[in-house]
């Protein structure tokens, strides 16, 4: 019988998805809000019905998740301005300059000799906020940056393309590997199209050309040699990552019992100082000795892991470096901490605790102590457990970046992707609904043109009651729950 069908629902759901895509990336203006959420919606249940209809047909939907991609290649973004700045950055690096040391308004400023081409127009397209600001991204973003600015230096379209295709790179690359590991662990292969086929991660990675894609096959690349006992690739791979984005230095310390060394004693011989002899003694079926075995912490091999992802890192950046850079890259990190603040949960129920008592936004504070909260958790989860495979470290880094994002002042939409990518190795699906009501803070603009800027917090709160409530349903309620304790 026909191809078509055999899957004549499947292949309807298809085309109704590209037209849908189509829609979003060719005629969709972001302060179109009830065209987005109906787009955005219409896509989920297309997603989910063909996740159901096709669950079997890797091919088919491995096709459908990279055409889809595809569709987006002649697109400019139309949900973030990030990616003037990205276009600013490599144009900076191929004049010669160091973007960490200039901020794009001071060149703005001047009113003359800008140092890249269409200098006003990425200035105006990223916006005032992020022009005054130094570069925050890691040097391999840079490298992306710069290859865009290789290819097309007088284009924006053109710098768009070239992204797009490197991240859909990337995503063939974390398709490969999410693949290979996940048939590794046991685990259902068709797990990975949560990731690849999810409407958020096309729309948000390929579609508004954020760079966690690049971060995620890295990581997932890491992994996957970790697990392989490829330790010292996996170290330098994981470099890469971080080098990409700073996230995956929050999983560090998770690791700390996961190089492991057995010690094998006798209960009757406890040093020997033959090994031939007590070989010899063991063989022989009238000489048995009862052995244990005992596991501790490799140092050395943690260590070294430990010294090849710093020394990576660090060659990485040094190209950039100075004094300057340092001092630069600082203030810029702290900011995210210490001023911004964007679709946050624990930050906001904080910061009315802050006006409540003082009557001011306590942000400089209260950014200081999250920070602190984050790290003690991490720290109590790498301690938590002592017998650690790949399965429950993939669990506690999913759940340390979640604890991260809830005590985060600022989530933007893409930071979710890492959870969704670390849950396909899992039984937890929150962040995978945390990834569809995740368009709510979008919303966030409806004020954009009205004397109140602020964001609608009801439409904040409804957010975030789907996502806690599906977390605590399944991390603390669910019958569920002891299937799910094995791999925390």
């Amino acid at each position: 019988m026909p191809f078509w069908k055999l899957n004549k629902i499947p292949l309807l759901l298809t085309f109704v998805s590209f037209f849908l895509y189509w829609l979003f990336a060719y005629d969709l203006i972001r302060t179109e809000y009830s065209k987005l959420i109906t787009l955005y919606c219409a896509l989920w249940l297309v997603f989910i019905l063909l996740l159901k209809y096709a669950k079997n047909n890797l091919k088919f939907l491995t096709a459908i998740a990279f055409l889809s991609r595809a569709i987006f290649i002649l697109a400019i973004p139309n949900l973030s301005q990030d990616f003037y700045r990205f276009i600013w950055d490599g144009r900076m690096i191929l004049e010669g300059l160091n973007p960490y040391l200039y901020t794009p308004e001071s060149f703005i400023q001047t009113g003359t000799n800008f140092p890249v081409a269409e200098a006003n127009a990425l200035y105006d397209g990223m916006g005032e906020l992020n022009g005054s600001h130094y570069t925050n991204y890691p040097p391999i973003n840079q490298l992306c940056f710069f290859i865009a600015a290789l290819f097309s230096s007088s284009s924006i379209l053109g710098s768009a393309i070239v992204f797009r295709v490197l991240i859909i790179t990337a995503d063939f690359g974390t398709f490969f590997f999410g693949k290979k590991l996940l048939k590794k662990l046991n685990l259902p292969e068709k797990n990975i199209f949560w990731y690849l086929l999810n409407p958020f991660i096309i729309i948000e990675l390929t579609g508004n050309l954020h760079f966690e894609g690049v971060m995620i096959f890295f990581l997932m690349w890491s992994l996957y040699l970790l697990h392989s006992v490829k330790w010292k690739w996996a170290a330098v791979v994981f470099a890469l990552s971080v080098s990409v984005k700073l996230i995956p230095l929050l999983f560090l310390p998770l690791l700390f019992f996961y190089f492991k060394k057995t010690n094998v004693t006798s209960s009757e011989v406890k040093k020997s100082k033959n090994n031939e002899i007590l070989k010899h003694l063991q063989n022989d079926d009238h000489n048995q000795i009862p052995l244990t075995t005992k596991t501790s912490i490799d140092f050395k091999k943690l260590i070294s892991f430990y010294t090849i992802i710093g020394i990576t890192t660090l060659l990485l950046f040094a190209p950039f470096f100075s004094s300057e850079f340092v001092n630069n890259y600082s203030q810029t990190v702290a900011l995210w901490f210490n001023n911004f603040e964007f679709n946050a949960s624990i930050y906001y129920v904080a910061r009315e605790v802050g006006y409540w008592f003082t009557g001011y936004n306590e942000i400089a504070v209260i950014g200081k102590i999250l920070p602190i909260l984050v790290f003690l958790f991490v720290m109590g989860l790498a301690l938590f457990r002592r017998k650690i495979d790949t399965k429950i470290l993939i669990a506690h880094m999913l759940f340390a970046f979640t604890i991260y994002l809830f005590l985060s002042t600022t989530i933007h939409p893409w930071y979710v992707a890492t959870l969704v990518i670390l849950s396909v190795f899992t039984n937890y699906k929150f962040s995978i609904v945390w990834s569809f009501v995740i368009i709510l803070s979008y919303l966030a603009y409806i004020n954009l043109n009205k004397a109140d800027k602020s964001e609608n917090l009801w439409i904040i709160a409804l957010e975030y009651t789907i996502v806690y409530g599906v977390f605590i349903w399944e991390v603390f309620i669910s019958r569920r729950f002891p299937k799910h304790k094995k791999t925390i």
